[in-house]
C-alpha cells in the first residue's frame, strides 16, 4: 500500500513538472528570439523600449522559475559532487532523502511563504514598473516566485519519496519515463 502510494506521489508530481519544464522550454525560445529583436532595434534603428528589456528579464526568471523542478526531476541540478558519484544506490538514496527533509524542503517551505507575501503586496498596490514605457503588473512574475518553489516542492516530495523505495528495497522508477 506504501509503495503504491509513493509511486503514485512520484509519477504524479513528476507528470507536472514535465509538463511544465517542456513548457516553459519553449519560453527560451521567444527569449532568444526577443533578444535578437532587441539587439537589431538598439543597434540598427538606435531606439529602445523598457518594456522590451524587462519582458527579457521575466521571460528569464520564468525559465529558471517553471524549469527548477524539472531540473531535479532529471537530476540536471547542481550538486556538489565530491563523494555522491561513488555512493552505492542506497547510500545515495539516503543522502537524497536526508538533505531533501533538511534542506530543500525547509528552503522551499520558507521561500514559498516569504514570496507570496511579497507578491500579495505588489499586487494590493497593483505595482507595475518604474519606467513610464515599462511592463504594468510586476505581481505576476512576484506570484511566479511561489509557483516555481512550489514546484520544486513538489519535486523534492517526489525525489523523497523515490528515496525511501530505494531504501525499503523496493524497485524504484525510472526517473527518464
Amino acid at each position: 500500500m506504501m509503495k503504491r502510494f509513493l509511486e503514485f506521489i512520484i509519477k504524479a508530481f513528476g507528470a507536472i513538472n514535465e509538463l511544465v519544464g517542456k513548457a516553459a522550454s519553449w519560453l527560451t525560445l521567444i527569449l532568444v528570439l526577443l533578444v535578437c529583436y532587441n539587439v537589431l532595434m538598439r543597434k540598427v534603428f538606435d531606439t529602445a523600449d523598457a518594456w522590451r528589456g524587462e519582458l527579457e528579464w521575466h521571460l528569464f526568471a520564468l525559465i529558471f522559475l517553471l524549469g527548477a523542478g524539472y531540473a531535479l526531476k532529471h537530476e540536471r541540478h547542481v550538486r556538489v559532487d565530491l563523494f555522491y558519484s561513488k555512493y552505492k544506490p542506497k547510500d545515495k538514496a539516503l543522502t537524497d532523502l536526508i538533505g531533501g527533509l533538511v534542506f530543500l524542503i525547509p528552503w522551499c517551505v520558507l521561500v514559498i511563504y516569504y514570496a507570496w507575501s511579497f507578491a500579495k503586496g505588489a499586487w494590493v498596490i497593483n505595482e507595475g514598473s518604474s519606467n513610464t514605457d515599462g511592463l504594468p503588473y510586476r505581481f505576476f512574475i512576484k506570484f511566479a516566485i511561489s509557483i516555481g518553489i512550489g514546484l520544486l516542492l513538489l519535486q523534492a516530495i517526489a525525489s523523497i519519496a523515490e528515496s525511501v523505495l530505494v531504501l525499503i528495497g523496493a524497485d524504484s522508477l525510472n526517473k527518464e519515463e
